[in-house]
């Protein structure tokens, strides 16, 4: 299990690393610049590097998150009837 435990955690800090310099560079089209074909395609994999890694984020960014998705599921729900 500890072995499982240090794969997945590699893992994540591999995708992590991968898409250091992220903001930078989905900043420069806010600031008026364009991306360069390389840019682009740097930005396609880092965004596909967080994707692989979205799973975990969830867990961890929203406490109880699973716990609280039938709540959510029941209130979209009930929302939709309404209109």
């Amino acid at each position: 299990m500890l072995e499982a435990q240090k794969r997945e955690r590699d893992h994540v800090l591999r995708a992590v690393l991968k898409a250091k310099g992220l903001m930078p560079l989905l900043m420069k089209q806010r600031n008026g610049d364009r991306w360069t074909t390389g840019e682009r395609q740097e930005l396609k994999e880092q965004l596909n590097a967080l994707s692989q890694i979205s799973p975990y984020l969830v867990a961890l960014a929203v406490p109880g998150s699973m716990l609280m998705l039938p709540v959510l599921a029941w209130w979209l729900d009930r929302r939709r009837g309404r209109r």
